[in-house]
């Protein structure tokens, strides 16, 4: 997989690469695996269901505001198209994702 440097817009901390490797689509619905080393960035989500498969992170929910959630492997969470995060990711992180 590989990696490239996040918008600097994007990034509030440190210096986070990310990297997606599509695996195919399904009915229209993307289905991959992403990862993101250490750092903080900002996102605007897509509709997303993804399951954590290593690493750690924790995800503030800008808008609409929710309550932060901490997620390691095995994880599973839901995202909503133009929901704004932020992403703390202490132990590189990576997710399979449908979308």
């Amino acid at each position: 997989m590989d990696h490239e440097a996040l918008p600097a817009d994007a990034v509030v901390a440190g210096a986070p690469v990310a990297g997606v490797y599509e695996l195919g689509t399904f009915g229209g619905t993307e289905i991959g695996v992403w990862e993101m080393t250490p750092g903080i960035a900002t996102d605007t989500e897509a509709d997303e269901i993804f399951v954590v498969l290593s690493g750690r992170a924790r995800i503030v929910f800008l808008d609409p505001a929710r309550e932060a959630i901490d997620v390691g492997p095995g994880s599973v969470v839901r995202l909503t198209a133009g929901m704004r995060t932020e992403w703390t990711v202490t132990e590189t992180l990576r997710k399979v994702y449908v979308a």
